[in-house]
C-alpha cells in the first residue's frame, strides 16, 4: 500500500484519538536510528499461502487448531506467547512493544521476524528493547510516512497490521483466530481501537476481494467513513 492511500485513514485515526503526528514522526525517526533495512524475503513463505492472523483475544486458546492448520502464522503481541506455549509455531510477531519485550528478544534470537511498530507513546520502549534484539530479524514499521528502514504497510492495531503485512507479502488467504471485537473486559479506549481494527479489516477484505469469516454478521454495522470503500 502506498502511503498516499493510507494517509487519509491515518489522519482520521489520529483525529479520533487525539494523536500527535509530530510525536509519531519522532518515534519513527528513533526507530529508524535503531534499526537496519529488513529483507522481506525472510517472510517469503507467506506468498501464496494461507496465513493465520492470531489475535490475543480470550478465544485464542479455543482456536489453536485453526492456527496449526494454516501454512504460516502471524501473531499479534501476546498471542505469540499463547501460541508458543501450545507448541504452535510463529512465523512473525507484530507488536508495538506494549507488553512482552522478552518474547520479542527471544524470537529474534531464534531468527523469527518481529515487526516492531513506532508511535508517539512508545519511544521509551523502542530505546529499551530494540538494541537488545538481533537487528536483521526486526521489521521496523510506522503509521506515518516511511523513512529509511522504517516501512508503512498499513494498519493500526497489532492485529490488523499483521493482516496488512500478510496482504503485502502476497498471502492467498487470511484466516483469523483469537479475535474478539466485543470484549467486555476492555476499557473504552481499547474498545474504540477494536472498532477501528474491524473497519480496517473490512477495507482490507474489499481490497482483496476476500470475505473474512471474522466479519460475518457484522458488516452491516461497520462504519466505513473515511475508508475508500464504494
Amino acid at each position: 500500500m502506498e502511503f498516499d492511500e493510507w494517509e487519509p485513514v491515518y489522519e482520521a485515526i489520529r483525529r479520533d484519538f487525539g494523536y500527535d503526528r509530530d510525536g509519531d514522526e519522532r518515534a519513527r525517526d528513533v526507530l529508524a536510528s535503531l534499526t537496519e533495512p529488513f529483507d522481506l524475503e525472510r517472510l517469503d513463505a507467506a506468498d501464496g499461502a494461507t496465513v493465520a492472523i492470531a489475535g490475543a483475544g480470550p478465544n485464542l486458546s479455543d482456536e489453536l487448531d485453526d492456527a496449526r492448520e494454516a501454512d504460516v502464522v502471524f501473531a499479534a503481541s501476546t498471542a505469540a506467547d499463547t501460541l508458543l506455549e501450545a507448541g504452535v509455531g510463529v512465523d512473525c510477531m507484530v507488536t508495538d512493544l506494549d507488553k512482552n519485550p522478552d518474547t520479542v528478544r527471544r524470537l529474534t534470537e531464534r531468527e523469527t521476524p518481529v515487526a516492531v511498530h513506532a508511535h508517539g507513546d512508545n519511544v521509551a520502549q523502542l530505546r529499551a528493547v530494540v538494541p537488545g534484539c538481533r537487528g536483521e530479524w526486526l521489521l521496523p514499521t510506522t503509521q506515518v510516512a516511511p523513512r529509511g528502514p522504517v516501512r508503512n504497510l498499513g494498519g493500526f492495531t497489532d492485529g490488523d497490521r499483521a493482516a496488512f503485512l500478510a496482504d503485502h507479502l502476497g498471502a492467498a488467504r487470511l484466516r483469523f483466530v483469537g479475535w474478539t471485537f466485543d470484549d467486555p473486559s476492555v476499557g473504552p479506549t481499547k474498545a474504540r481501537k477494536l472498532e477501528w481494527a474491524e473497519r480496517l479489516l473490512h477495507w482490507l477484505e474489499r481490497r482483496r476481494g476476500e470475505r473474512f469469516d471474522v466479519l460475518d454478521g457484522r458488516r452491516g454495522s461497520i462504519e466505513t467513513t473515511p475508508l475508500p470503500i464504494e
